[in-house]
């Protein structure tokens, strides 16, 4: 049966185009946005929601979306959707976050050139019969100093065009490395070396805890005197009362804004002031950037829902289309060993640890990493997905590392974890062979091959003659079929392990007759998904 998806927001028709080609059935309703209570009472129908930013993703809604696997906006800001209520819940959140950012850079440029030249003001002073030439006068931006905040996919794009403007340009970014600076052609800084040298600041950083409020009353004292700043990236990123007071006091000379703290933005501080300039968020406002992040959200929903293909996504890994085929069995893989671990582990995991060794160090860890806590969470939870699960780990306070490294043994790849509890410390390790399939190669520390089967049974016991044919005794009594029957031991008379791939479920009874052996610590039936 082909995938659903309800569009709510207006998309065009190439992009809804594009679902039908790949093979997704949509249902485009661009008015259903504005009606929650439509949208709630249908979203249970639905396996990907498309939007642009008229529809509210709420924890309400999501809580309605039964089946919905992905929202993909088609845009970059995803302040109308609900991320870690779709999280929980196992939802991927996608934007398009390139479709627009040369549309939102050239805003933020006009923005910065209407300040500059006071044009709005001039243009109304001048229609309405004015001719007031000495009240308008400007600056140039050749050979003046930019501010930029933030040089990712937007700021980079602002960062080239000022350049090409001949502007000096400064960059702040805590990610932006020394080596992409020089590339760029800017001096990276810090933000109060930024903030006293800029003649003009720009913004282009997501809304984060940490970006919040980042030119903030104390910030904006630290600037130069009559800089002008432009903010076309989020509101609440600019104080905007401290900024007006600013402007009044003449030490900030103007701003141009195009998102605000409220939005829609009927009233604020920065209205009605000279030399500010308004627009009601028109930053992907372009005939080009509509129809870019359309066809893009349009594609990546179909990629993920047909292929598995996971881009731009705000709570997910990515992984692509190229990758998707080979990356599949070792997820599977992942999986299975967390589920193990899930299985047989009762007490409250502690610390997690993931060994990628060899081939599988150079994959997409992140995607395995999801998939591996997603296993060991299911026995516990039983809806939780690759999205939901790296979240429910981080609110139980669990410590997480990975480690990579290349090839040590026989193996090309492998993957191992390892949990600590309170008490004990339980490890597995497995890989994957030619056929596609996991196996499990090491269990506590001991060396093993074994299929990895739908039910199988799992044994401790202490190393003594005539265990196997205790296990086959007990087992054939209960016509329990045997598939696949591995066997490992730390030494002679020490601790051993025996993994059992049976044909079906087994009862609480044959495994309690299993555990009237003395040398039997553990006889414990699991089960896996190998589909």
């Amino acid at each position: 049966m082909a995938p659903r998806v309800l569009v709510s927001d207006e998309l065009s028709e190439t992009a809804v185009q594009i679902f039908r080609d790949r093979g997704v059935e949509v249902d485009f309703q661009p008015k259903l946005g504005k009606d929650k209570d439509k949208l709630a009472e249908i979203i249970g129908n639905y396996d990907g929601l498309a939007i642009r930013s008229a529809t509210k993703a709420t924890e309400k809604l999501i809580a309605s979306a039964t089946n919905l696997k992905v929202i993909g906006r088609a845009g970059i800001g995803v302040d109308n959707v609900d991320i870690p209520a779709a999280s929980r819940r196992g939802i991927i959140v996608m934007n398009t976050p390139f479709g627009n950012s040369i549309t939102t850079a050239e805003h933020a440029i006009a923005l910065m050139f209407a300040v500059a030249r006071q044009l709005p003001a001039a243009d109304i002073s001048t229609q309405a019969g004015k001719w007031e030439k000495s009240k308008f006068m400007g600056v140039e931006i050749t050979g003046k100093t930019l501010g930029v905040i933030g040089a990712g996919n937007i700021g980079s794009i602002v960062c080239s065009r000022a350049i090409g403007l001949r502007m000096n340009v400064l960059a702040y970014d805590p990610f932006l490395s020394a080596e992409r600076a020089e590339e760029m052609g800017v001096t990276k800084v810090e933000l109060d070396e930024l903030l006293a040298q800029a003649d003009f600041i720009t913004l282009h950083v997501p809304m984060t805890d940490k970006t919040r409020g980042i030119l903030s009353r104390e910030a904006l004292a630290k600037t130069k005197p009559g800089v002008r700043i432009v903010n076309c990236a989020r509101g609440g990123l600019v104080d905007e009362a401290a900024l007006a007071d600013a402007i009044k006091s003449g030490h900030v000379a103007g701003a141009g804004f195009d998102v605000f703290e409220v939005e829609p933005a009927t009233e604020s501080p920065l209205f009605g002031l000279a030399n500010v300039v308004c627009t009601p968020h028109l930053g992907a406002s372009t005939t080009e950037a509509q129809e870019n992040v359309a066809l893009q959200v349009a594609e990546q929903m179909s990629d993920y829902l047909m292929k598995g293909a996971v881009s731009n996504a705000i709570n997910m890994p990515s992984i692509t289309a190229d990758e998707a085929p080979r990356l599949k069995p070792f997820i599977k893989l992942a999986d299975v060993l967390g589920a193990f671990v899930g299985q047989v582990t009762d007490s409250a995991i502690k610390e997690i640890e993931i060994l990628y060794d060899g081939a599988t160090a150079t994959m997409n860890t992140k995607a395995l990493t999801s998939a591996l806590l997603a296993g060991l969470i299911r026995p516990q939870v039983a809806d939780v997905n690759m999205v939901s699960a790296p979240v429910m780990i981080k609110e139980k306070g669990v410590i997480l590392s990975e480690v990579k490294r290349d090839k040590t043994g026989v193996y090309d790849g492998y993957i191992k974890l390892t949990v600590k509890t309170a008490n004990q410390t339980r490890s597995i390790a497995g890989t994957v062979f030619s056929d596609g399939k996991p196996r499990f190669i090491q269990i506590k520390g001991i060396n093993l091959d074994a299929d990895v089967g739908q039910h199988m049974i799992y044994i401790t016991n202490t190393d003594v003659p005539g265990m196997i044919g205790f296990m086959g005794t007990v087992l054939g009594e209960a016509k329990v079929n045997i598939a696949n029957f591995q066997l490992g031991r730390e030494k002679e008379g020490g601790d051993a392990i025996a993994l059992l791939y049976v044909d079906g479920p087994v009862s609480e009874d044959v495994l309690e007759k299993l555990r009237t052996n003395a040398a039997i610590r553990q006889a414990k039936l699991l089960s896996f998904n190998i589909d």
